[in-house]
């Protein structure tokens, strides 16, 4: 049975606390140094890898560490681990029976592990911007045949999107058992294990898409106006693999990275959106990213964001659903549906966070009828999908204000079979995508980022106003004052609900004097390049009266508030502000 990625997350996290609860990072730091000072001679200065593993185990490092970890014995048997960089559970808490810390699933056990080792490379700018370049999936089982257990690859990359033809490089891969198996497998045992594979998974997308065809008829057979509906059944990813939509979703729980859904769909808002890039004219590039192509580049599409917003209301326990539809100028979009046990239906826009209640307007009632008047920007609906069903809009209109959300009712939505998508779709499946990976916590120190980046501000509008002509003075005071409401302003994006902005007014009043004025401009970013927002916020003319104020006694203020998330995600808040004597 596999671990469960929210398990294999709390694993990584207690493991993480125990090696520094025990300083293993400071030993292994001391005995590189004494290994290297002792042990080698003076024109040799590399430590191998081998060589660390040797002197951390004559030193006795290892064998401490395996001893604190002690591992539930009662399960082992039962419960093997999915993936290789899956261990078997383990609780530091309670009392345990003492057993083999080193032991693991054999070979055999190992070989019927199909999930795929995902390698994403990523290029990062100086302005740090990122950018996918590849994802390769490597099958990592071929070192179950080598004869020491340690096997060499040469993989080539290949581009993302339009360029998922075009080589971008090769890769040289070292792959090594450990601990070493006690028994290796043939070569040939292992080619015909993977040769097996193929042949079922190829025989499973095709039943697959035999399937869909049909579905696709009966769906059609219904209305023919259906043929413009969007309707999307597969979706391509960043290598150009069509993929079931519904593969792109599965529960994901953040472990305690995130405590509620809001705080969850705030996190999703945060990541950049950016749109497939497209060579030449036409519509929109078709891509759909992988979860860990999104979240290592830290930006992607509608889709993207939908797909990981549905994947954590899952995870929060809620009945969620990717919707794949139109907006304004009838614009393709995708957001999120939740229904509730009293029959509620919630839309999530992924794109800013926004919650709307959906109230269907009854095309049937009288004209002088009062009908409620729709706030969310989507018009049409062609399909709702998650990680276990897929069903088509077949009411006879798609608009989404008249649309009755009861999914349960096959005269107004026609599923697909749940049996055919857990066939590709399901965990474990050999045509699935491997499980998603735990969500990292943020490795961004939130204040040394607010300072760094309100310091740069600061020498930014000076430069900025010198060259105007302007002196100027920055109040430290009347900065410090604007923290209040920019997490007032944090707070209402990820909770909805508005506080403190009473202090924070009673403050500014008392800080300027009678006769004077204040003006203040808050903006949002979800980047940290102090220059490109600089440069934003003077496109702003509220900003930029603010920040070439002219006048008596003019006192500047600039205040910076950075909000980490997970994955390096983060929500900037900048308030410009200036006091002035008014002079009629």
């Amino acid at each position: 049975m596999s671990l469960p990625p929210e398990k294999a997350s709390e694993l990584k996290q207690l493991i993480h606390q125990q090696l520094s609860k025990m300083d293993v990072h400071g030993r292994i730091r001391e005995i590189l140094a004494e290994t290297i000072r002792e042990e080698l001679a003076p024109d040799q200065q590399q430590l191998s890898t081998e060589d660390l593993i040797k002197a951390l185990r004559r030193r006795g490092i290892i064998d401490d560490v395996m001893k604190e970890l002690n591992f539930v014995t009662d399960s082992i048997d039962q419960e093997l681990p999915s993936s290789p960089k899956q261990p078997v559970s383990f609780d530091r808490q309670s009392t345990l029976k003492k057993s083999d810390g080193t032991r693991m699933a054999d070979s055999t056990t190992m070989l019927s592990i199909s999930d795929p080792i995902h390698m994403v490379l990523i290029k990062t700018d100086i302005f740090g911007e990122t950018t996918l370049v590849a994802s390769y999936f490597l099958e990592w089982r071929s070192v179950l045949g080598s004869e020491n257990g340690v096997t060499n690859l040469t993989v080539e990359l290949m581009g993302v999107g339009t360029e998922s033809k075009v080589s971008v490089g090769i890769l040289n891969v070292k792959l090594e058992m450990y601990p070493p198996l006690n028994q290796t497998l043939s070569p040939e045992v292992v080619n015909t294990q993977l040769a097996l594979e193929r042949q079922k998974t190829a025989e499973k997308e095709r039943l697959f898409l035999v399937y869909a065809k049909q579905w696709w008829r009966e769906y059609l057979q219904i209305r023919p106006s259906h043929n413009s509906r969007l309707v999307k059944i597969f979706a391509q990813d960043e290598n150009g693999i069509n993929r079931p939509v519904c593969s792109y979703v599965k529960p994901l729980r953040a472990g305690r990275l995130l405590d509620t859904p809001r705080q969850a769909a705030r996190f999703v808002n945060v990541l950049g959106y950016e749109r497939a890039p497209v060579i030449g004219g036409g519509g929109k590039q078709e891509q759909w990213c992988t979860l860990l192509a999104f979240l290592c580049r830290n930006k992607g599409d509608c889709e993207d964001h939908a797909n990981l917003l549905c994947s954590l209301l899952l995870g929060y326990g809620l009945e969620a659903f990717v919707c794949v539809g139109t907006k304004a100028k009838g614009v393709p979009h995708a957001w999120v549906m939740t229904c509730g046990t009293d029959g509620a239906i919630t839309f999530w826009e992924s794109l800013t966070g926004h919650r709307y209640i959906h109230k269907p307007i009854n095309p049937d009632e009288p004209p002088l009828a009062e009908q409620p008047k729709p706030l969310y920007p989507y018009r049409t609906i062609g399909c709702v999908f998650n990680h276990q069903m897929f069903l088509g809009n077949c009411q006879p209109s798609d608009a989404v204000e008249t649309c009755v959300f009861d999914l349960n009712d096959e005269s107004k939505w026609k599923p697909m079979s749940e049996e055919a998508i857990k066939s590709v779709c399901a965990p474990g499946a050999t045509t699935s995508l491997p499980p998603f990976p735990p969500l990292c916590a943020s490795t961004i120190d939130a204040s040394a980022t607010s300072n760094e980046i309100e310091m740069q501000l600061r020498l930014l509008v000076s430069e900025h106003r010198k060259d105007l002509g302007l002196t100027t003075v920055w109040e430290d005071q009347l900065s410090y004052l604007l923290s209040p409401a920019l997490a007032s302003y944090e707070f209402e994006r990820t909770t909805s609900i508005s506080a403190g902005n009473e202090e924070f007014q009673d403050a500014i009043r008392r800080a300027v004097p009678d006769g004077h004025t204040f003006k203040g401009f808050p903006i949002h970013f979800v980047y940290r390049n102090a220059r490109r927002a600089f440069a934003t916020c003077l496109r702003s003319p509220f900003c930029e009266e603010i920040i070439c104020c002219r006048g008596d006694q003019v006192r500047l203020a600039v205040r910076v508030r950075v909000f980490t998330y997970p994955e390096s995600a983060c929500a900037v808040w900048i308030m410009f502000a200036c006091k002035y004597r008014s002079v009629l």
